[in-house]
C-alpha cells in the first residue's frame, strides 16, 4: 500500500515538492505511508492510511500540538 500511495503522490511532483515532502516511511503491516512536510501552512508529520471498510484514504496530520483526521 505504501508503494501505491507514493506512486499517486509522484504523479503530481510539483504539488509534493511545494509541501517540502521528505522522509517517507512504510507504516506497520503496510497499511499506509508516513512522511514529513515543511510547507508554508503546515509543518509536521502526515500519515496516509488506507481504510478497507470505506475504500478511502485517511489523512492524519500531527504537528506536535494537534492530531487531525481528514477523510
Amino acid at each position: 500500500m505504501a508503494e501505491y500511495i507514493l506512486k499517486i503522490l509522484r504523479s503530481q511532483l510539483m504539488v509534493v515538492f511545494s509541501w517540502g515532502f521528505h522522509q517517507p516511511q512504510r507504516l506497520p503491516d503496510d497499511k499506509g505511508l508516513s512522511f514529513m512536510v515543511e510547507g508554508y501552512k503546515y509543518q509536521g508529520e502526515v500519515q496516509v492510511i488506507y481504510n478497507e471498510g470505506t475504500d478511502l484514504f485517511e489523512v492524519h496530520l500531527e504537528d506536535g500540538r494537534t492530531n487531525l483526521l481528514i477523510l
